[in-house]
């Protein structure tokens, strides 16, 4: 099991940008796709965007492409959303979530066994 610990929210403005952290202990970060969902008060938890541990190739929700951007350290047990134009409706729980061994890349919450506790994002207009 994964253990994962997220940190980096706050509030920004409409236009501004976040980068959020998501480290995990254990030995199978390196062989995890690793994953960011986000979910609003009232809303279903939704997928954002993930990061395969073979060859790093990603897959992002239509609303978040082009602005945020998911990223890996192995050596640092560590992935990374850089968060850029956010706007309004970007404002939710972000989550963390690692799968292991999968050699294909999910958007199904369901599918992740590991979650981290969450960090908040508030975007101002």
């Amino acid at each position: 099991q994964v253990r994962l610990v997220e940190s980096g929210g706050g509030l920004v403005q409409a236009g501004g940008s976040l980068r959020l952290s998501c480290t995990a202990s254990g030995r199978t970060f390196s062989s995890s796709n690793m994953a960011w969902f986000r979910q609003a008060p009232g809303k279903e938890r939704a997928f954002v965007a993930a990061i395969n541990w073979i060859d790093e190739s990603t897959n992002y929700a239509d609303a978040v492409k082009g602005r945020l951007t998911i990223s890996r350290d192995n050596a640092k047990n560590t992935v990374y959303l850089q968060m850029n134009s956010l706007e309004p409706d970007d404002t939710a729980g972000y989550y963390c979530a690692a799968r292991a061994y999968s050699l294909r890349l999910h958007e199904q919450a369901v599918e992740y066994r590991d979650w981290g506790q969450g960090t908040q994002v508030t975007v101002s207009s």
